[in-house]
């Protein structure tokens, strides 16, 4: 049975409705950043996410591809993940979307060396007959974090956010926001085929101790 990381880390993929507080492990990423409104039709999002699952796949088939991986297992592809700032803004201001700053990703297993994900940039760059060239090997370490499962649109996200900083303040955390721990979000619904009502997204935010 192929590994499936939702599955398998069910505690930083699968978090109930109720903040919880979390250390996530560092990871490995392939990354893609970007600015502007990631609901913009053909604007630099979207195909920021073409890139994702181009890499994403040309390493998931690369024993087919002729290029075996040393230390290669059967995986289902992680989810697409997001992490999200604006300038001067702490948090998120869901009304501002053409202000948004994101790094799109997607979690690679840990066999996946550089060496091989530049081979699956290129190939796939070749294959799919797409500029592949911003996709990047990035190792994030989020650390301690509160996360929470929310269930409906984006856009009503900050009453799930309230939860969390509810509990934050209950529990003598704060947000812990920087250039380099960010909001993130893990999209395990497909917004192309789920009705937003129904969406499922881990919010998940950077904290330290008050």
């Amino acid at each position: 049975m192929a590994f499936d990381f939702k599955k398998e880390y069910k505690e930083f993929y699968m978090p109930k409705n109720k903040p919880e507080i979390v250390t996530v492990p560092t990871a490995n990423y392939i990354a893609v950043r970007g600015s502007g409104d990631p609901n913009e039709e053909g604007g630099a999002y979207q195909q920021a996410i073409r890139v994702l699952y181009a890499v994403a796949y040309t390493l998931k088939m690369s024993e087919k591809a002729g290029h075996p991986i040393h230390g290669f297992y059967e995986y289902v592809v992680p989810p697409l993940e997001g992490f999200w700032w604006q300038d001067g803004v702490q948090g998120v201001n869901y009304a501002d979307k053409a202000a948004f700053h994101w790094i799109s990703v997607i979690r690679l297993p840990e066999f996946v060396s550089k060496a091989d994900f530049d081979w699956a940039v290129e190939t796939a760059a070749k294959k799919k007959k797409l500029d592949c060239s911003a996709a990047e090997f990035l190792t994030i370490e989020e650390g301690l974090c509160v996360q929470i499962m929310h269930v409906g649109a984006f856009d009503d996200e900050p009453a799930t956010v309230a939860l969390m900083e509810a509990c934050l303040a209950q529990n003598g955390y704060v947000h812990d926001f920087s250039e380099h721990r960010l909001h993130h979000e893990i999209y395990l619904s497909d917004a192309r085929k789920v009705a937003p009502e129904k969406r499922k997204t881990v919010i998940r935010h950077p904290i330290k101790k008050r």
